[in-house]
């Protein structure tokens, strides 16, 4: 397997999906999401979350339409883990749910207060999850591949779901086939290992069959648009943060263009046939708590 910065990543046959070893102490990790996170290791993110909020937007009231079809309208209480700065939930807010969010980072919680928003400062575990009270839908995007223990926290968030809620989870499609092919044919190294940051590294299958272990019927796999496909057009944005916001731009400029059409359907059965092939830079996965 590969050795990235001293961490060795292998396929855990125990987990059944991908991670580092060794895994970063919780204090290490304390250190890195409450203080660093937006500071220092992405430092524009807040700022460029506001630069595409309309793109954001659009793939917000998806998620929640997503929601709403499998929810009767009663049921609108949702939970955001690592909610970051906190749009997701302003979105719900606007729709009528009634919204929460938990974050770590000092400054994301800071700014999403500003934003009139419900949000819990800190880590999501059993300890805080007690004082959160039930929901119909719990949301963590882009968060299980930062955590040491991925399926407690599922574990976590089964027990705050009533009967028949749901989980959605999106993380990064690691391993991709397009990954693949740029490693055996253009000599690229694997650029999507992350260490300490990304403890764990999930595929489409593997994030499915977390969701089964942790208790979940999975209703719904997408995947997001395939952004490493520019890299096999040349376009090489690997470290270069001018080419790689000028190819997220064309991304949204594809996706606008189909919701202005109202083609949301075609975009989503598009990007559920891409999930069948593996093909994706984040997967999502929608279940329900039986």
């Amino acid at each position: 397997m590969d050795l990235v910065k001293g961490f060795e990543i292998i396929a855990c046959e125990t987990c059944g999906f991908k991670h580092i070893v060794p895994i970063p102490s919780s204090s290490e990790l304390e250190e890195i999401y409450r203080q660093e996170y937006y500071s220092k290791d992405k430092p524009l993110y807040l700022e460029q979350h506001e630069e595409d909020l309309s793109w954001w937007n659009c793939v917000y009231a998806e998620r929640y339409a997503l929601f709403e079809s499998y929810l009767p309208p009663a049921r609108r209480r949702i939970l955001d883990v690592g909610s970051g700065p906190g749009y997701f939930l302003l979105h719900g807010l606007d729709r009528g749910w009634e919204t929460i969010g938990i974050e770590p980072s000092s400054r994301a919680a800071a700014y999403s207060r500003t934003l009139g928003l419900m949000i819990i400062e800190d880590f999501f575990t059993p300890q805080t999850a007690e004082r959160l009270g039930t929901f119909d839908a719990i949301h963590m995007s882009e968060v299980l591949e930062h955590i040491p223990g991925p399926k407690g926290l599922l574990e976590i968030a089964g027990r705050l779901l009533a009967p028949g809620g749901l989980i959605c989870v999106v993380v990064p499609n690691d391993y991709n086939p397009f990954q693949d092919i740029l490693q055996k044919t253009c000599g690229f190294a694997p650029w999507w290992i992350a260490p300490p940051h990304h403890i764990n590294y999930f595929d489409v299958e593997s994030i499915q069959r977390l969701l089964v272990a942790a208790g979940f019927d999975v209703l719904h796999t997408q995947t997001t648009f395939p952004i490493d496909i520019f890299l096999l057009m040349g376009d090489n944005y690997i470290g270069n943060d001018v080419l790689g916001r000028q190819c997220h731009a064309r991304r949204k400029t594809f996706e606008l263009a189909l919701v202005s059409a109202e083609a949301s359907d075609l975009k989503r059965r598009l990007y559920q046939s891409f999930a069948a092939l593996g093909i994706g830079r984040e997967v999502l996965v929608c279940g329900r708590k039986p």
